[in-house]
């Protein structure tokens, strides 16, 4: 009872220091007591001469429905005495989530200023996974999307010729991951679409500067994109359609990194997988050829320096490619040999949607096919 009084007495206190911690000490039946208040919950401190206790609170997200006291004798459930606590440390993490609030609109309002726009740049792109409303935030605050566009179009003198600095592609990649938290929200997406704002990325799409600068600017720019794709949204596809997205990816999926080849080839995967995507690529020789040109040297390259990940998308691209029926003949010639052989046998091992999309795939261009008794195979009538 003692605790919970103290508890009780020093409540106005935590809410109204909750910006910092709070170190509070009071002398009880116990030697010494300390209550810890942090970004991190509640923690209380108890030592007495025969044993230490100590008692950490989850108190965030009203995870914490009970408290464990730790001593030197061992554990034991400890509900009733500390119920308060939980309450207090409640209590605190609510203050505290309204301070980084505070925070965020500060570093908003920041956005529109040159001189404090960096710092804020970097705050946001920390917050924007915790914060589920940042984009809203973001896209609807006078100025910030056209701030956060400057920071983009300011770095374009330095694409060609490609002098693009660390401190530079940090800033603006910081910029376009808050833009990414706008294309991934879908109360933001359509609106975002609407605005044609992922056209002023694809001047980083076209960059081929290896250096970790550029490199980095790419793959940032592709997260952008791939957020946009990763919602499965018609709308989406429809949108990419009408850009020169497929041409950008695969250039990227030809000559770039390891990481960017990924998200590039999880970009055409997610437009290959609507069926409007499908029609579109298959609807000409041109478009299709130049996508089974691409996929077939990065088999080439794969049995060389093989990749799971990149692999995985690689043979999901070829079996939505499969669905169609021109493409499906075409295929039949196309295939690379190492897609039928066991050249992947030892990077699959272990990957079974893989080895099951693979099989699937030869399955697919196996039916249908007629053969004359030589066994060469003739096109269907």
């Amino acid at each position: 009872m003692i605790i919970q009084r103290f508890i009780f007495k020093y409540l106005n206190c935590f809410r109204d220091e909750a910006q910092k911690d709070i170190v509070v000490r009071k002398r009880a039946r116990v030697t010494s007591v300390c209550f810890v208040v942090n970004r991190q919950g509640l923690e209380f401190r108890g030592q007495s001469s025969s044993s230490f206790l100590r008692v950490t609170l989850a108190a965030q997200r009203g995870e914490a429905d009970s408290c464990t006291i730790r001593s030197a004798r061992g554990r034991t459930d400890h509900g009733r005495e500390l119920h308060a606590m939980l309450a207090t440390g409640a209590a605190v993490t609510t203050a505290l989530a309204q301070v980084d609030r505070e925070k965020i609109y500060q570093w908003i309002n920041e956005l529109s200023s040159p001189e404090t726009r960096e710092n804020a740049l970097l705050e946001l792109s920390k917050k924007r996974e915790s914060v589920p409303d940042l984009a809203p935030m973001l896209w609807h605050s006078c100025g910030t999307i056209a701030a956060l566009l400057q920071e983009i179009v300011n770095i374009y003198p330095s694409i060609n010729p490609p002098t693009l600095t660390a401190h530079q592609s940090n800033r603006v990649c910081n910029a376009l991951a808050l833009l990414q938290c706008v294309a991934s929200h879908p109360e933001t997406r359509s609106a975002f679409l609407a605005a044609h704002i992922p056209l002023f990325l694809y001047p980083f799409l076209h960059t081929v500067s290896k250096t970790r600068p550029f490199e980095y600017l790419r793959l940032t720019s592709l997260g952008v994109i791939g957020a946009l794709v990763k919602t499965d949204e018609q709308e989406v596809i429809n949108f990419l359609l009408t850009t020169e997205i497929i041409p950008l990816c695969l250039r990227i999926m030809e000559s770039g990194s390891e990481l960017s080849k990924t998200v590039a080839t999880f970009i055409l995967q997610k437009i290959l997988l609507d069926d409007t995507g499908l029609a579109y690529i298959c609807q000409t020789y041109e478009r299709f050829s130049h996508v089974a040109m691409i996929l077939g040297k990065m088999v080439l390259q794969l049995s060389k320096e093989p990749s799971a990940r990149l692999l995985k998308h690689v043979v999901r691209c070829y079996l939505r490619l499969s669905d169609n029926p021109r493409a499906r003949e075409a295929l039949r010639q196309c295939l690379p040999d190492q897609l039928k052989d066991t050249t992947f046998a030892q990077v699959l091992k272990d990957d079974t949607t893989t080895k099951r999309w693979l099989a699937q795939l030869v399955k697919n261009l196996q039916e249908g096919q007629v053969t004359d008794p030589r066994g060469i195979p003739l096109p269907p009538q």
